[in-house]
């Protein structure tokens, strides 16, 4: 448990904290998934993320991800909030569409990977509510919208070769 917990402190990027939720997920569930995408987007603050499903994406609303970093909060607070975030919707990919039973299993995941003194543990507990989302937004003066972005190289572990 406690390098996990180093590896998601540790985590500086998208991928790093995504190859975590892949393992976990490996892990604990038996199931795994490659090639999926992740897209920052502009999105209304009672969206989180979200999951097409039958698509290979998973989107962040890039707003609420911008207030958080703009926020001062330290990386391990950041990097849970993200964890929960992608393993959330990493599950809907799966097939676990009931949006009850996902957050029972990020609860349940998190809480036996990290422990229930964790911050992802806390997080899973008790989501970023729309309130709180907003008071961030307007704490770090992000206005307007911008083009969605792809993250590069989010889950490249089933590529064999660079072309």
């Amino acid at each position: 448990m406690e390098k996990v917990r180093e590896e998601l402190e540790a985590a500086g990027s998208f991928k790093e904290v995504f190859r975590l939720v892949k393992r976990v997920v490996e892990e604990k569930l038996g199931l795994r998934r490659a090639g999926l995408m992740l897209v920052l987007a502009d999105a209304p603050a009672y969206v989180l993320a979200f999951h097409g499903v039958g698509t290979n994406f998973i989107v962040v609303n890039r707003r609420v991800l911008g207030a958080l970093l703009s926020s001062g909060l330290p990386r391990v607070r950041l990097n849970s909030y993200l964890f929960t975030v992608l393993l959330h919707e990493y599950l809907h990919s799966l097939g676990f569409l009931d949006e009850q039973e996902v957050r029972r299993l990020v609860a349940e995941l998190t809480r036996e990977v990290f422990g229930e003194d964790h911050p992802a543990y806390e997080a899973a507990l008790r989501p970023l509510d729309e309130m709180t989302v907003r008071r961030l937004m307007e704490a770090s003066h992000q206005i307007g919208e911008g083009e969605p972005v792809l993250v590069r190289d989010f889950d490249d572990e089933n590529l064999t070769y660079v072309a």
